[in-house]
């Protein structure tokens, strides 16, 4: 899942994506309206994080334009205005869920993942592929009934290769949705993931690469 925050407040956004980070999503940041628009030119974000009292572009026009240009990203719109009609307006925008600050952390991590299952094809829940089993809402692994301790990126590439269902999955893919774009694309990030991946889920492999397109689940290494 990738994620796009806007907030004004350095801080506030840090925080959030801190807290986004460790549920394994990948995250971008952006400090004001301009930032956004530019980001989600770039970028297919599954869902953005918005404030709607931003400096220079104000938060709902950086909506309006989103919803103009077709971006499938859904929009979750953070304001200090708690009011119903405040609530009310921000829907009426093209705004897919609003919540008032302050908020808890867990609710918004929450209402982040609700949203992201309604902006593409929704996975299930729990993902098999032989004694291989991914829980995604409990974040947990198992293979042969063992629990596999998986970082969050390692998770993430799981999900997306079980995700494909034999498919094969660029690094390309890889980097765009489970990495921000702090992350260098000449690196070996991919491949290094892929390779612990591998090693901690053991024999036999369930990995395979696909020279020189990338990887998929099924076969051998």
């Amino acid at each position: 899942m990738r994620v796009l925050v806007v907030e004004d407040h350095p801080r506030l956004a840090e925080t959030v994506a801190t807290v986004l980070r460790r549920e394994g999503m990948a995250v971008d940041l952006a400090f004001d309206g301009r930032e956004a628009l530019a980001r989600v030119a770039l970028a297919d974000y599954d869902v953005v994080v918005l404030d709607r009292d931003l400096p220079g572009v104000h938060g709902d026009e950086v909506c309006r334009a989103m919803v103009a240009d077709g971006r499938p990203s859904r929009v979750l719109m953070l304001t200090a205005a708690g009011a119903v009609e405040d609530r009310i307006e921000g829907l009426g925008i093209g705004a897919d869920d609003y919540l008032p600050k302050p908020f808890h952390l867990a609710e918004l991590v929450a209402r982040v993942r609700a949203l992201s299952r309604r902006s593409r094809p929704a996975l299930r829940p729990t993902l098999i592929y032989g004694d291989l089993e991914l829980d995604s809402a409990r974040r947990r692994v198992t293979r042969g009934g063992r629990p596999v301790a998986l970082s969050p990126k390692e998770f993430a590439v799981l999900e997306l290769l079980l995700g494909a269902e034999g498919a094969v999955v660029s690094s390309e893919q890889m980097l765009e949705r489970a990495w921000d774009d702090a992350v260098d694309p000449f690196t070996n990030t991919v491949r290094m993931t892929v390779s612990r991946l591998r090693a901690k889920l053991g024999e036999p492999p369930v990995i395979e690469t696909v020279v020189p397109v990338g990887y998929r689940i099924g076969g051998s290494a």
